[in-house]
């Protein structure tokens, strides 16, 4: 697969994790130390238009100074987010896409395949976030891991200097490849629930 056939592939195990998440499971903590469920779902919104601009090249500015002055979270969240989620794989399911440079949060073009990774990548490792946080399972696959791990190895470092990604977390030498990419994302894939 490539990347604009790999975010359709990302995203949906994510909507299946945000159909199942229940109104009283909104404040469980998350392995993302900052956010409970319910700022996650919050984060996902906030920066979910500008992702989807950039695989536009039509760029979007956040709805906000920061993600933290509004509440994106209430009313019917998940039918938003999982709309949300449709039109960044539709904008980024285009090859042309991928091509080039785009903007994300700020003036400087930046190259296209780069956002296009961290709109995978961001799909997997939040989507995996609030699963833990809420009892369940999803599979994304060996292809999809195996793209995000790739992203992260390249990206991860450059994520730990702007506070994206905390430091990295060892695994075994028999994690998976989701595992693998998890622990340079600095979460521990052995989190309980």
């Amino acid at each position: 697969m490539q990347g604009h056939t790999l975010v359709a592939a990302a995203a949906a195990p994510t909507e299946n994790v945000v159909r199942r998440i229940r109104v009283d499971q909104l404040n469980a903590p998350t392995p993302c130390s900052e956010f409970a469920v319910r700022d996650l779902v919050n984060h996902l919104l906030f920066w979910g238009p500008a992702l989807e601009g950039a695989g536009r090249k039509e760029p979007v500015a956040p709805t906000g100074p920061d993600e933290r002055s509004v509440d994106l979270s209430r009313d019917d969240w998940a039918a938003a987010l999982e709309s949300q989620i449709d039109r960044i794989v539709e904008a980024w399911g285009d090859q042309r896409a991928w091509e080039g440079t785009t903007r994300f949060g700020s003036p400087e073009e930046v190259p296209a395949s780069m956002i296009g990774g961290m709109a995978c990548t961001e799909l997997v490792l939040h989507g995996w976030d609030l699963a833990r946080a809420t009892g369940q399972e999803p599979d994304w696959g060996e292809e999809v891991a195996a793209f995000v791990d790739r992203e992260l190895t390249r990206t991860a470092a450059q994520g730990r200097e702007m506070g994206i990604y905390g430091p990295a977390v060892a695994v075994p030498d028999t994690a998976t490849t989701l595992e693998r990419a998890l622990g340079l994302s600095g979460r521990d894939p052995r989190r309980a629930p």
